[in-house]
């Protein structure tokens, strides 16, 4: 485990205020410490998703680097011909960053992803994870997980799906470095991007980013929400190397009940509680695998 006591140096600021995200927004957090770690010399590929709208209207951007709108499901290919055309000019030292939701990443824009992944370029690839397609109305996508409310549930149903573990989908194609993270711990963070951007090659953090619109919270809780996520064990902290080498990040004093977790949003009021049980086995499951693998 990697005690945190990581501490971010960097003072200068390159998200601008006056950006168009929502109060309590767990996206625009994400990219504010993932910023602060790449530092100016970075480009940005955005695809459809919360961030289209948060940048602000062309020609304006709140980011004070780069930025290249691009379709929904091309974030890791575009940013893929931005690293080869940096690369033919001798720009090597300039960091290219995919930023794309759970439905960009885990759903319509996995094929580019996987692609990019198997090449090993030399791309940093962060996925901002609120849990459903939020930009468009909260629709469920393949990040949401059970028990979990969208607007495209049935009536008298709930997701009844686990969660895509996209982390070990990744780290199975082998590359340098794959992360996971919270807006509640931006030391662990923004030490993971200025990690990443020390690796050559192919790296990917899933960021747990919470959407007080779709997660049915207080736009002031938003960090004490996520917190509880990695408290009860329900999003791990930890990173994997070269597909191989497991180092949780940070391991709770104490786990907490996931019910904790469950009740502090509005999304899982209508669980059941045979579905609560089922969630707290699958994370204590999940848990125990991890812990397995940072020993081996």
């Amino acid at each position: 485990m990697i005690a945190q006591t990581y501490t971010i140096e960097e003072k200068r600021e390159l998200l601008f205020p006056g950006h168009l995200a929502c109060q309590g927004c767990g996206a625009t957090i994400a990219m504010r410490y993932v910023l602060k770690a790449l530092g100016k010399e970075t480009v940005v590929v955005i695809p459809a998703c919360c961030w289209s709208i948060i940048s602000g209207l062309f020609p304006s951007s709140c980011l004070d680097v780069p930025l290249i709108h691009t379709a929904f499901e091309t974030a890791a290919s575009t940013a893929t011909g931005v690293r080869a055309g940096l690369d033919a000019q001798g720009k090597e030292d300039v960091n290219v960053l995919a930023w794309a939701g759970d439905g960009g990443t885990f759903d319509i824009g996995f094929q580019a992803l996987s692609g990019a992944a198997e090449r090993n370029e030399n791309i940093l690839y962060c996925c901002y994870d609120n849990e459903a397609y939020m930009n468009t109305g909260i629709q469920r996508s393949s990040a949401t997980p059970i028990g979990a409310w969208t607007t495209t549930t049935q009536k008298g149903a709930l997701e009844d799906r686990p969660k895509k573990d996209i982390v070990s989908i990744m780290a199975a194609h082998g590359i340098p470095y794959v992360a996971t993270a919270n807006v509640a711990f931006p030391e662990d963070l923004y030490r993971k991007a200025k990690k990443a951007a020390e690796i050559k090659g192919m790296k990917f953090i899933h960021i747990l980013s919470p959407c007080p619109t779709g997660w049915r919270i207080p736009s002031s809780e938003s960090i004490e929400v996520a917190r509880l996520a990695t408290l009860a064990g329900v999003f791990p902290l930890y990173e994997v190397e070269n597909g191989r080498k497991v180092t949780i990040t940070y391991k709770p004093p104490k786990k907490t009940p996931v019910t904790g977790y469950l009740a502090s949003q509005g999304r899982f009021r209508l669980m059941s509680d045979r579905e609560k049980r089922l969630i707290q086995k699958n994370v204590d499951d999940f848990w125990k695998r991890l812990i397995k693998k940072s020993k081996n």
